[in-house]
């Protein structure tokens, strides 16, 4: 999910008609990183 935020983030960037692609693209990267670092269902993520 960061992965293709950070893909529409740069077309949006690239692209000056493609705001709305921006602007997914940053929401996908919020809720991809929030996913990413809260743990999901009660376990702890073990960093070794």
């Amino acid at each position: 999910m960061i992965a293709l935020g950070l893909i529409l983030l740069i077309i949006g960037l690239v692209v000056p008609a493609a705001h709305v692609l921006f602007t997914i693209g940053i929401i996908l990267l919020l809720v991809g990183l929030v996913l990413n670092f809260v743990p999901m269902g009660g376990n702890r993520r073990r960093v070794w």
